[in-house]
């Protein structure tokens, strides 16, 4: 059987108009990078330092963020969130395999979703943000940090953060040649790409450190009435 030969970058000397830019850009800022993976690395510390946490995974949405952050816990109990939220949510609580109990709660920004340390924080940025628990971060077009899509893990817990970074890339180590990677689970396909992450760089330099909350209860619908929840 004939080689072929996997490069993980480039494939091929890309042309021009077959690239994305940002990655340059950051380059040309300053910001020093050999391998484009690296770019992901430099966005969660740059992240973890703003937020004040230790470590931070990058993941291509929040919706995913909380999944995998159940699926760490081994979540299995009955969760109780606001009945007014983003209905990815709720989704995601079922896809993880637990059910789901609606209250009337006025939030601001973020909410836990109870009784496991994850907090919801598509609709906070602001520098010290972090509370200690797992916060789930959202960078859709209508967040502080505008990417267009994708999410951010915030956590102090290192064993978390490993099992994270590998959960969110189909359980590789990047750090491994893509043939000697071993499996010691599933994983799922929700990394965030390098391009992404150099315009999440980007975007925060240019952002104020200090920012009120974007979304409340308010912005949203009563999901309790749905019979796909129950």
């Amino acid at each position: 059987m004939k080689e072929i030969k996997y490069q993980s970058w480039p494939l091929g000397k890309l042309k021009a108009y077959q690239l994305r830019k940002e990655p340059y850009l950051i380059k040309n800022k300053g910001y020093a990078w050999k391998d484009p993976w690296d770019i992901v690395s430099i966005f969660e510390k740059k992240v973890a330092r703003f937020s004040g946490c230790k470590y931070a995974v990058a993941v291509d949405c929040c919706s995913h963020g909380i999944f995998l952050t159940l699926k760490f816990l081994n979540a299995k109990k009955i969760i109780t969130i606001p009945k007014r939220t983003y209905v990815s949510v709720p989704m995601q609580i079922r896809h993880a395999g637990c059910k789901i109990r609606f209250k009337e709660i006025k939030w601001e920004g973020a909410y836990r979703l109870d009784p496991f340390p994850i907090w919801d924080f598509a609709g906070r940025w602001t520098e010290g943000m972090f509370n200690g628990e797992f916060n789930i971060l959202s960078f859709q077009l209508k967040k502080r940090i505008p990417i267009g899509r994708g999410g951010m893990i915030l956590t102090n817990n290192k064993k978390a953060y490993r099992w994270l970074k590998k959960a969110s890339y189909d359980c590789r180590d990047l750090n491994i040649d893509y043939i000697k990677n071993k499996y010691p689970f599933l994983g799922w396909h929700y990394y965030m790409t390098p391009e992404d992450a150099a315009r999440g760089i980007l975007l925060m330099d240019k952002t104020r450190k200090k920012n009120e909350d974007t979304f409340s209860y308010v912005n949203y619908g009563d999901l309790s009435k749905f019979k796909i929840f129950k």
